[in-house]
């Protein structure tokens, strides 16, 4: 019987770091500097002061102690909050692709077959460069792969989307191995100058490898899927091609990233618990014996409040890993990045889930037993 193995893992971190307390002091320098732009306003009650953040606020909120970014310079110029991210010619590759591509080379090379069994490369990720050329059809041709390609977008749980369609295509024979990659430039889409978020999101990208058990020298037997969505505003970016039609809204702060936070947390910790343990269920798994969860790096008390209900019990740190400290919110390379990072430990027949969660609402689950 076909069924399909998790077989390796890639993961591209770019070489700019910022801490906590590089960005509170740009972002309080902002604050600096708006308020005394608009002090007669404030003084008049017309405009409200902008609060100062700190170090320990975010901490206490996210978990998050800094983020690795493709840019620095522009992020930390108060006068500026972005990204400096050059436009390359349309004949060199992608900034997007080229962070992709280093991590699926990764993921390739410890796979360790020939790269000619891939036959699909998908690109599931939040923050698309553009609309097309699809930026899978760019990794797959710099990679010099064959078959097809596309991207698809379910916002930070576009890695279990995209792992359950390359489950899909492995178990229907459409092809032996897919290739799915996570690039993120999550910075480009963050407003720097708000209090309640400018912190959260982080760059990198991350890549698996789904095959068919024969192409697997050990890897992961995938032994269930599931995927649910529910619609919400909560969790918004507005921001696309049709913004040109309507210029006057061009810089309103839904373009960026936005959210509702205690809404989301209210709304999403119970519906990806029981979508867990009802799958569990179904799959014959007792959820207590999970050795591990790799689960979406959204928020620390998030993640806490799910694997409570999971464990039935407060899970230790080796149980649900957390690496929001080191890379902030990376959307949808969040829950790879934490699989990455642990899962040497291992032994054959333990069990872990690989759950991302997000905008949508939508979630998506993999549990994974060591072969």
């Amino acid at each position: 019987m076909v069924h399909a193995v998790l077989a390796a893992t890639g993961l591209y971190t770019p070489p700019n770091s910022i801490s906590n307390e590089e960005l509170v002091s740009a972002f309080n320098s902002y604050v600096a500097l708006h308020n005394a732009r608009f002090a007669d306003e404030i003084q008049s009650g017309a405009r409200n002061a902008l609060v100062p953040s700190s170090p320990e606020f975010i901490v206490k909120a996210s978990g998050i102690k800094a983020r690795y970014v493709v840019d620095k310079e522009g992020i930390l110029d108060p006068e500026l909050m972005r990204p400096i991210i050059d436009e390359r010619p349309d004949e060199d590759i992608s900034v997007l692709a080229e962070m992709a591509v280093q991590a699926a080379d990764a993921a390739l090379t410890a796979w360790g077959e020939p790269r000619s069994k891939i036959g699909a490369v998908i690109c599931a990720a939040s923050n698309m460069q553009r609309p097309y050329p699809a930026m899978a059809i760019e990794v797959q041709h710099a990679l010099g792969l064959s078959g097809f390609a596309f991207d698809m977008n379910v916002a930070c749980s576009s890695a279990t989307f995209g792992i359950k369609t390359a489950v899909d295509f492995v178990l229907g024979g459409s092809v032996e191995a897919v290739l799915m990659v996570n690039p993120e430039i999550c910075s480009g889409h963050l407003n720097f100058r708000d209090r309640d978020s400018h912190f959260i999101f982080g760059d990198v990208a991350t890549a698996v490898v789904v095959t068919r058990a024969e192409n697997a020298k050990g890897g992961w037997d995938i032994l269930g899927t599931r995927l649910k969505t529910e619609f919400s505003n909560n969790i918004r970016n507005n921001f696309g091609f049709l913004n040109r039609g309507a210029p006057e809204t061009r810089d309103a702060p839904d373009k960026l990233f936005v959210q509702q936070g205690r809404k989301v947390f209210r709304d999403v910790v119970p519906m990806v618990a029981e979508m867990i343990l009802d799958q569990a269920q179904t799959l014959g798994i007792d959820p207590t014996t999970l050795k591990r969860l790799w689960l979406h790096q959204a928020n620390i008390n998030m993640n806490d409040m799910i694997g409570r209900k999971v464990l039935g019990r407060d899970p230790t740190p080796e149980e649900n890993v957390i690496i929001l400290d080191e890379f902030a919110n990376t959307s949808s390379a969040g829950s790879i990045i934490a699989f990455h990072r642990a899962n040497q430990d291992f032994a054959p027949g333990e069990t872990g889930l690989i759950c991302s969660f997000g905008a949508g609402y939508s979630a998506g689950t993999a549990f994974v037993r060591k072969r």
